[in-house]
């Protein structure tokens, strides 16, 4: 009985397999797999359900080419075939037809915008190895409705032109200008050897360099040969060249930097996106002929400045008209103006005069960022017009680093920390007018073993701290520092944004404390030496507090909601300790004494602190100086300037800052 039951079961199993064979397959299904693939862009096996009257038209090479043409011409982006099978019930309807059409829509995203058509499929069902299925009878209006066989899709492009730059006065500091294009007619050249020396001989290029452009595939005799963009300014160089026989120049518009070497490491530059480029930024509309921010605040801010390019799409009839598909235009980058006074940043930039350092100011009512130096610098519009290997070897093996930007980096502050440690010890209680007998100019506690203290002058007996910081006492804020303990001394410097990260709109090194693990590091780090590192933009910040009863303002470079005055840290120290540092900070300048005495002729009421940082590589070998200078006015505050400059030993000091930094002030402040 059990093997009888066995044996219907599978009958009847067998009898509903051939049922469901037997069922002939529907349009609607099949169209539903075709555009499965079609969304896969898979178009090798979409051309196997095209019926066999479209396949006598076109093979399987050119129907996958043409697709694959059209849509990277368009840049077709996010294909989306949409096509929804009917109800059953409805589907039955065509059940005993031989024809069907069935509505379909594609949508997609191209360089002109977003293009969506609806379109209907015509399937016929055809019988092929004995069993019959629906094929489709494709055509161009599959692809757009509008298109036809013979007719070609055209597509324009739109540039998008890029943002400018401009400081707080709408000076340019990156600019849309225009350049001079250098080139050689091969057939007017003459003498072709003498012509090449000479063209390479002033453009500051190598002969074989000249000679690989005017040997490329596609130069003729009568074509112009671009060599090299010159800037439109350079008209010496050009009435030069024009000389030359064979040379000739066109005009262009490129990205120019007005300020060149004076804003180069805040600004940057453009260059041509490299495969790296646009594997960064892929998805995001490039393409190998677009130019994009290589460095600055062209690459920070490339997203706002690029702007978006445009185009038409359009079908090229047989008659010369045009059937337009989409059309968008381009939409121009955001213009973005800066709180940069690029006539004060000139002015730091050139009084630095090739030394090695950096500098910040700062408006301290406002926190606005009036100027970011780094020297020494390059030109930047050198990059755009197109620097020579030995000029980019020039500037790689250069010992001064032309190519690093300081102000972004942190150094030793040296003794300008010093008007923050004062901070810090009248926030913990610390009587300044409680005087310390220092005997002498070397000082060590008799349980260091190879550690001591040394100050540059005696001051002499009792010292207090506007003493200590007129004469700028290291032994003093050292003896003080370890009364107040690490723990408070590091509580201090962070509440003033050590090691912690800057919210700005340009990407700062972050100031850091480093290690406070013996008692000798935590005295020295008193007087910004140890580990202790700074950038001049957070040095001039700090001092900013002591114009703001005690609020450290925030910065701002991008003008906008962010230039609004508003505190970054409130209530670093009291209202009250703010006046007294800023009160003994003036004395720098005015006792005779002040190691800042020399900018007492300006005629402001200056508050200053200077430094002196030691850098060697290890504790016995012979370091370099570098020099520090805060300097803010006080009476109308409107300037906060914190310059440092590399390797001063055995020239000056910190008083080498004070006489490049005093033309600055007196012009900016009278």
């Amino acid at each position: 009985m059990k093997r009888l039951a066995l044996v219907f079961g599978c009958l009847l199993m067998s009898v509903m397999f051939l049922a469901g064979c037997s069922e002939e397959p529907s349009p609607e299904e099949r169209f539903a797999a075709y555009t499965k693939l079609w969304n896969k862009q898979d178009f090798a096996k979409m051309y196997d359900y095209l019926s066999a009257d479209t396949k006598k038209q076109v093979s399987a090479d050119e129907f996958a080419e043409r697709y694959k043409k059209i849509y990277k011409g368009i840049e077709a982006d996010q294909v989306k075939v949409g096509y929804t099978k009917p109800k059953e019930e409805e589907a039955k309807e065509h059940k005993d037809d031989e024809k069907v059409k069935l509505a379909y829509t594609v949508d997609m995203n191209t360089l002109a915008g977003a293009v969506s058509s609806d379109h209907k499929a015509t399937l016929v069902k055809e019988e092929r190895d004995k069993e019959e299925n629906w094929y489709i009878k494709w055509d161009e209006s599959y692809i757009f409705p509008d298109l036809k066989a013979g007719e070609k899709i055209s597509v324009e492009s739109y540039p998008a032109i890029r943002g400018e730059i401009v400081d707080r006065n709408e000076r340019g500091l990156a600019m849309n200008g225009m350049v001079s294009e250098i080139g050689i007619v091969p057939e007017k050249m003459g003498d072709k050897k003498a012509t090449v020396k000479q063209v390479a001989g002033t453009l500051n290029m190598t002969t074989d360099e000249v000679e690989k452009k005017l040997n490329q595939l596609w130069v003729q005799p009568s074509y112009f040969v671009p060599i090299k963009q010159i800037s439109s300014d350079e008209t010496a160089t050009l009435d030069k060249l024009l000389s030359i026989p064979g040379v000739s120049a066109n005009s262009s518009e490129e990205r120019i930097y007005p300020y060149k070497k004076a804003t180069a490491h805040l600004i940057g530059y453009v260059g041509e996106a490299s495969a790296e480029d646009l594997e960064k930024l892929k998805g995001k509309g490039y393409t190998a002929n677009d130019v994009i921010g290589k460095r600055g605040l062209e690459q920070i801010l490339e997203e706002r400045l690029k702007g978006k390019p445009g185009g038409k799409i359009f079908i090229k009839t047989e008659e010369g008209e045009e059937k337009i598909i989409a059309e968008k235009p381009a939409e121009e980058g955001e213009t973005i103006t800066l709180t940069i006074d690029a006539e004060l940043q000139k002015d730091i930039f050139k009084q630095y005069d090739n030394e090695a350092g950096s500098a910040a100011a700062l408006d301290p009512n406002t926190g606005e960022t009036l100027a970011l130096v780094s020297s020494p610098s390059f030109d930047p519009n050198k990059y755009v017009l197109g620097i020579t290997n030995a000029e980019q070897k020039a500037l790689e093996d250069d010992p001064d680093k032309p190519l690093l930007n300081r102000f972004s980096s942190t150094f030793a502050p040296g003794s300008t920390i010093k008007a923050l440690t004062a901070a810090i010890e009248l926030k913990n209680g610390i009587d300044p007018k409680a005087a310390l007998s220092i005997q002498g100019t070397k000082w060590a506690k008799s349980n260091w073993k190879d550690h001591s203290i040394t100050r540059v002058s005696n001051p002499g007996v009792p010292i207090d701290m506007e003493k200590a910081l007129i004469y700028s006492d290291n032994i003093y804020f050292a003896q003080q520092a370890l009364k107040l303990g690490k723990d408070k001394f590091s509580k201090g410097l962070q509440d003033f944004g050590f090691d912690e990260s800057l919210n700005f709109d340009y990407p700062i090194k972050a100031s850091s404390i480093g290690k406070l693990d013996s008692e000798g590091r935590l005295a020295d780090a008193s007087y910004g030496q140890a580990q202790v590192q700074m950038s001049t933009l957070h040095l001039a910040m700090t001092y900013s507090a002591f114009l703001n009863e005690g609020n450290i303002m925030a910065p701002s470079l991008v003008t906008g909601d962010k230039t609004e005055k508003k505190p970054l840290k409130e209530n670093i120290i009291s209202a009250d300790q703010a006046t007294t540092i800023t009160k003994m900070l003036t004395q720098v300048v005015e006792h005779p004494k002040g190691t800042a005495h020399d900018l007492n002729d300006i005629g402001v009421k200056l508050a200053t602190k200077t430094g002196t940082a030691e850098t060697k590589a290890s504790k016995n070998s012979s370091g370099t100086e570098n020099g520090w200078l805060v300097a803010m006015d006080t009476e109308d505050p409107e300037l906060i300037m914190a310059w440092m400059m590399e390797d001063v030993k055995g020239r000056g000091g910190s008083h080498l800052v004070s006489d490049k930094m005093k033309p600055v002030l007196k012009k900016y402040l009278k």
